[in-house]
């Protein structure tokens, strides 16, 4: 992919520049900037804007002994954080022969708390541990909208 491919931002709710950041049919993404460590997201029933801003990656094996690495995110000034479980890691890189970064791991994470909060779902829990399947769907659908999203130029 060259430098002169840029991002249109679609959706006002993600203020940050972005280049691709996985494998899609085939094609390698890398990531610069990232759209879900600090975005806006409103709650679909309440019609209240939360404003989520990423803050830190945690190994779960060391602090409650997880099989996971655990993403925490404050929203609206409270903490929340995301467990994505490390299968996942294994299972995308025997289908993709790629890596999930940790950039990439943030995406899945601030993306799941995005779309729980617009599907109304909420986020009141401290903690959401996601499945592989989840976690893995929730990572096709940042490439998805990081493709859609793709400027190339003429």
């Amino acid at each position: 992919m060259s430098p002169q491919h840029s991002i249109r931002r679609s959706d006002p709710a993600i203020d940050t520049v972005v280049r691709p950041i996985a494998v899609l049919d085939g094609v390698r993404y890398s990531l610069e900037l990232i759209m879900f460590d600090n975005f806006h997201a409103v709650d679909r029933w309440t019609k209240k804007e939360a404003h989520c801003i990423y803050q830190a990656q945690i190994v779960a094996i060391s602090t409650r002994h997880a099989d996971a690495i655990d993403y925490k995110f404050v929203v609206d000034g409270r903490s929340v954080w995301v467990a994505l479980p490390l299968p996942a890691w294994v299972d995308y890189k025997h289908r993709t022969g790629q890596i999930i970064t940790d950039q990439l791991g943030v995406e899945i994470a601030g993306h799941f708390l995005k779309t729980a909060l617009e599907s109304g779902e909420g986020v009141t829990k401290e903690i959401y541990s996601l499945t592989v399947a989840e976690t893995l769907r929730h990572l096709t659908e940042v490439v998805q909208e990081l493709e859609a999203n793709i400027v190339v130029p003429r």
